[in-house]
């Protein structure tokens, strides 16, 4: 009893811990603190769980104590920050199938199978298993290993959701039939297969919101783990890992103005011939005003507000330190230097504060699209690093863009605009960027770390 009673005053202190982390996340300047009493909590709920009586022998729990924090200290140690949404959804997959391997484990036993628990344990199993190939399918598209444009087939919604549909009738057959084994694994399976087929016909545009969608329904697994495990540290911090990703895949589809079914079955990124997504003859007929980082650094010289717009294309090359560098120069010459993030710029949640706080950029330079915007009009350049659908105004007019009404960061509207990219290819929506033919607009063409590099070198030439 004694025992008992300890475990669960730990897991409450770990649920406190674990509520405080996800608070200190809502902020880059508490971030880190929240990061680690969030891992302060994971380390208690783990020791909580080794202490119970249960426990018959500790010989290969070790063995997997140790396997899980060589890897942990391997992928941290490794990861570079720029791989972090492929991180994360490794993350999201290895958590999902633990889940849905204990609950094999328990059906596998086959102890006490009333209805109650057959359904935590069908529906974890299931859920957690279409996270993980789901998950498994993200990362692939994100690390480029399977194509990123949506791979799209006749009917595939009406077989999607007819897959959907098989699995949730045979957990509920469970209940009331726990007995058929063969039913149970013939679910995995289709579970499995269904995580795959998810997550083919979504866009790596869409990924961002994807992964959070992923991270919910982990969480949700976990949740449903604990029920069926009565374990109260699984239940909360699934509950509250599930219902943060859920809010968090909220408002990624607000930023980008589309529901959640759009994104699951809109096949974002794919181009229809006729279906209004191409580019208008009149604008490709446009010529682009392009420049050299000597032009470049002309334009920052008397430059009294910049604002950055980093995208996709930083993260690709890796340039935050070479921005960082070039804005300290401008700063050091008078400049006023801050940073606009999009919600949905680059491919996580997030993206771009995490690359830029590792290029110790500071937090409060780092500006959010609704607080930034007003002030583009008084910006004498803003530059643009490989920022591409977040920025194209045919958001605001082009009613048959697929980008139409998604929030975008007003660049449009400052004095001069540069933008860095290393062609003129278009970006996940596969359109053209508008912004790129205005006549404010210069084009520097390259490696954006090279080219930074490059303006950084010329402006401190220009006395």
């Amino acid at each position: 009893m004694t025992s008992h009673i300890f475990t669960n005053l730990i897991y409450l202190i770990s649920a406190i811990l674990f509520v405080l982390g996800l608070k200190g996340l809502n902020s880059p300047e508490t971030a880190r603190r929240g990061q680690k009493l969030a891992a302060l909590g994971m380390t208690m709920a783990i020791v909580g769980t080794l202490i119970q009586s249960e426990i018959i022998s500790y010989e290969w729990i070790v063995v997997g104590l140790v396997i899980g924090s060589v890897a942990g200290i391997g992928i941290a140690a490794w990861t570079p920050m720029t791989k972090m949404p492929e991180r994360t959804a490794l993350s999201h997959a290895f958590g999902a199938l633990a889940a849905a391997l204990v609950g094999i484990a328990e059906y596998y036993h086959g102890q006490d199978l009333n209805a109650v628990r057959m359904t935590s344990i069908g529906s974890e199993v299931m859920l957690g298993s279409l996270t993980f190939t789901g998950s498994m399918m993200a990362f692939g598209k994100l690390q480029g290993i399977l194509p990123g444009s949506p791979w799209t087939y006749k009917g595939q919604n009406i077989f999607n959701i007819s897959l959907l549909g098989v699995v949730v009738l045979i957990v509920i057959y469970l209940v009331f039939v726990p007995a058929a084994g063969f039913l149970f694994y013939l679910g995995l399976v289709l579970a499995l297969t269904f995580g795959v087929m998810l997550i083919l016909p979504i866009g790596a545009a869409d990924m961002p919101t994807v992964i959070s969608i992923l991270n919910s329904y982990a969480g949700i697994s976990a949740a449903l783990l604990g029920f069926a495990l009565n374990n109260k540290i699984l239940i909360i911090g699934g509950a509250v890992d599930g219902a943060s990703g859920f809010i968090l895949s909220i408002i990624m589809c607000r930023a980008m103005n589309r529901s959640f079914t759009n994104v699951l079955f809109g096949a974002f990124g794919k181009i229809e011939q006729g279906d209004g997504a191409a580019v208008d003859e009149d604008v490709s007929a446009k010529q682009v005003r392009s420049g050299t980082p000597r032009e470049a650094a002309e334009y920052f010289k008397d430059a009294k507000s910049v604002i950055i717009v980093p995208g996709y294309g930083m993260a690709a090359a890796q340039a935050q330190h070479s921005v960082r560098e070039l804005a300290d120069i401008m700063k050091s010459r008078g400049t006023s230097v801050r940073y606009a993030i999009h919600p949905v710029a680059g491919r996580m949640p997030g993206h771009m504060n995490v690359l830029l706080a590792e290029a110790n950029v500071p937090y409060d330079v780092l500006i959010d699209m609704d607080d930034i915007n007003p002030d583009f009009p008084d910006a004498d350049v803003a530059l643009v690093i490989g920022a591409n659908d977040v920025t194209n105004p045919a958001a605001r007019h082009d009613k048959s863009s697929p980008i139409y009404g998604m929030p975008i960061l007003d660049v449009d509207k400052a004095k001069q605009i540069m933008v860095i990219k290393r062609s003129m290819n278009p970006g996940f929506a596969g359109i053209e960027n508008e912004l790129y033919f205005d006549e404010k607009t210069m084009m520097v063409f390259g490696d954006a770390r090279t080219v930074v590099g490059n303006i950084t070198k010329e402006l401190n030439d220009i006395k």
